[in-house]
């Protein structure tokens, strides 16, 4: 009991009084009439608070409109990943900074008016009253005594650095990567799949670094699919067989590009393709027909890239005229191949005696921009901004554009009017 009485006298010796305050203002040489009556005394926190949970953090209008709107932020980063915070349609990359001037953290802390508690004066327009002011400053009420209240306030926490957050592209190679562990060949191949590798839906979104919008664009981006309830892509070769045999329906039931069945199509795979999977791809494949109701057309892009890949097999080159022309014929009647198509799947390289179109597939190369400047120009010396854009685009940001990219990782060149960039060293 003792040791408490003391510690409380201990504890009082530190608390401010309105008598202290005055003595403060004398000593500050501040004319006390014309401060506002309340008088906030700050106490930094003791060593038993505890505090450490507490982080600074730095929001944008998007993140705090989200938090306004009763949305939820998410922080995700494995062991060795750098930190994100994840909206429901944006990813921030997170990086500590320091504060220069340090930042306390006051609960209830007032400002403005809240300080003021006489009808004479405001903080924000100054005197109310003109006259009265003038009488306050008269000799003859330079005694008058200011009622003063003084309130205590704890600091919380003092802050030296907080959370930094910069947008940026969504990082969709650890999806790509996780779901190719365990790739779909057909039931007959399962026993050769590892089942602790499967995935589901909510343990992939917790896992890969972007938002949920993001994260549904990048599963749409891998054609991934659920199976059994497990997140699923298809081996490609596996894929090409039932496409290639799905849209040979379209010549034998003699359907236009926008009459295509749905449950037609299911109907005569089945026993050669579980219908989970054609009901899958074709659900990736197709949009609804404008044309007719409750009727479907292939998504041209997506059919040419699939054939298109199929043709261009690693380390084959193919003349320009040979590869369009075997490209064309391989696609349904009606569809047409475009050079535009194999964005970020192959490459014309014109460098050669004869122009030639060869693979060079985005998702196989480094990670690192870096490491993936020097392979790009060491598969081919020369490019043009258009070339190089969909291999070095998932490095952008906001702030951060192709172009920029490339002044800072290579030098440009003009070739007949031309520009062409190639590598610094």
């Amino acid at each position: 009991m003792e040791s408490m009485e003391v510690d409380e006298t201990a504890a009082q010796l530190y608390v401010r009084t309105p008598e202290d305050v005055k003595a403060i203002v004398k000593h500050a040489k501040l004319d006390e009439r014309q401060l506002t009556q309340l008088t906030q005394a700050l106490y930094f926190p003791s060593a038993d608070v505890d505090s450490d949970n507490l982080r600074l953090l730095e929001l944008d209008g998007h993140m705090l409109g989200q938090i306004r709107d009763g949305q939820t932020l998410y922080f995700k980063g494995g062991q060795h990943e750098k930190l994100v915070l994840c909206t429901d349609e944006r990813t921030y990359d997170v990086k500590g900074a320091e504060i220069s001037n340090s930042l306390l953290l006051v609960p209830d802390l007032k400002f403005a008016a809240a300080t003021s508690t006489s009808p004479l004066k405001s903080p924000r327009t100054g005197n109310a009253n003109a006259s009265l002011e003038r009488s306050l400053n008269d000799s003859a009420e330079d005694e008058l005594e200011v009622p003063r209240t003084l309130e205590q306030r704890p600091v919380l926490k003092v802050f030296h650095e907080y959370f930094e957050c910069r947008e940026i592209k969504p990082r969709f190679r650890k999806l790509g990567e996780l779901l190719q562990l365990t790739r779909y060949s057909g039931p007959e191949n399962e026993f050769c799949v590892e089942q602790k590798m499967l995935f589901t839906f909510a343990q992939l979104l917790d896992t890969v670094q972007c938002s949920r919008g993001q994260f549904m664009e990048g599963l749409n981006n891998y054609r991934a699919m659920e199976l059994d309830g497990r997140m699923r892509v298809m081996e490609y070769e596996y894929e090409y067989r039932i496409i290639s045999m799905m849209l040979g329906l379209i010549g034998e039931n003699s359907w236009a590009l926008d009459e295509v069945e749905r449950e037609e199509t299911i109907s005569a795979l089945k026993g050669i393709a579980p219908e989970e999977v054609v009901a899958g791809l074709f659900d990736i494949y197709t949009t609804p027909s404008e044309r007719c109701p409750e009727k479907f057309e292939y998504q041209e892009e997506l059919v040419a890239r699939i054939v298109a890949q199929n043709i261009l097999q690693p380390g084959l080159r193919f003349r320009n005229d040979e590869f369009m022309r075997t490209w064309q014929e391989a696609l349904p009647e009606g569809m047409s191949c475009d050079l535009k198509y194999l964005r970020g799947l192959g490459i014309c390289d014109k460098e050669g005696a004869q122009p030639c179109i060869r693979s060079l597939a985005e998702e196989l190369l480094p990670t690192n921009i870096n490491d993936r400047m020097r392979a790009l120009f060491k598969t081919k010396q020369r490019w043009t901004m258009e070339e190089m854009e969909p291999y070095i685009e998932c490095f952008t940001t906001p702030n951060l554009s192709v172009s920029t990219l490339l002044a800072k990782h290579a030098r440009s060149l003009t070739d007949g009017g031309v520009r062409y960039f190639v590598s610094k060293h």
